[in-house]
């Protein structure tokens, strides 16, 4: 299994957007792929029509378990999504409560990991969806992943996040003793105004060897898709965010 964490530390990025994008892609290949959802916002399972606020099992439940992880929670975890191959591990807004509970029991920092290793021969790729703060649940997806992905938003603001981010990556590398591949992925990138054309070069100047080539254009059809519960390659494959979204995964995948 490939599992490819969705992180930044400020919201509104694209993160979702992102992992259900790349998410549909990979399954409409013929992949295997689970999603993760660790937002307590639970903004990748209101994508698909579930209110975070209620729904009965969640990735809570994994922690709840104290690491150890039987199958019959597992299998009352995992639900289907509006994509054909792509399941989802939904996020309940109880997962805020984690910090102050458990965040200091031993071994809460690998359950996504653990959880995943119980999956391994399940699915090809898992995508996890990450909160904007540092804590338990971003620790856990650093501690799982092989490839960290960081949307990034092409204007100014989004430039300190990104710095956060990056220093959050070596802190926790470092405490693991382990390096982990990152690319950032320029977002919401609008070429008609001078502030996202700069801040695509400042981030080009700043992160040379860990950017994309390209950037995820502005498209309202990213918009509507989400309002659909759909993924922009169902919506409209032609669209410019599914192609910008083709040919990041290409990317990724080493195929270009």
């Amino acid at each position: 299994m490939h599992v490819w964490s969705i992180a930044n530390q400020k919201g509104g990025v694209g993160k979702t957007t992102s992992v259900v994008s790349l998410g549909a892609l990979l399954a409409e290949q013929g992949h295997r792929v689970l999603l993760f959802d660790l937002d307590p916002q639970g903004s990748l399972t209101s994508y698909f029509g579930h209110n975070p606020d209620e729904i009965p099992h969640s990735a809570f439940d994994l922690f709840m378990n104290q690491g150890k992880i039987p199958d019959d929670v597992l299998s009352n975890v995992i639900i289907k999504t509006t994509v054909d191959g792509m399941n989802m591990i939904p996020a309940s807004t109880a997962l805020a409560t984690l910090e102050r509970n458990v965040s200091q029991q031993e071994g809460m920092g690998l359950v996504v990991s653990k959880t995943l290793a119980k999956l391994w021969d399940d699915y090809d790729y898992a995508l996890i969806d990450t909160p904007p703060l540092l804590g338990v649940l971003l620790i856990n997806s650093l501690a799982a992943c092989k490839k960290l992905l960081v949307p990034v938003q092409t204007e100014f603001l989004a430039l300190k996040g990104l710095e956060r981010m990056v220093n959050t990556i070596a802190m926790v590398m470092r405490s693991q003793k382990r390096d982990v591949d990152y690319i950032v992925i320029p977002t919401m990138f609008d070429r008609r105004t001078q502030a996202s054309i700069k801040t695509l070069k400042t981030l080009r100047e700043q992160h040379e060897g860990h950017i994309w080539h390209s950037a995820i254009p502005v498209d309202t059809k990213l918009r509507d898709a989400s309002r659909e519960g759909k993924a922009i390659s169902q919506l409209d494959h032609n669209s410019r965010g599914a192609r910008a979204y083709s040919l990041l995964l290409k990317t990724l995948l080493g195929q270009e």
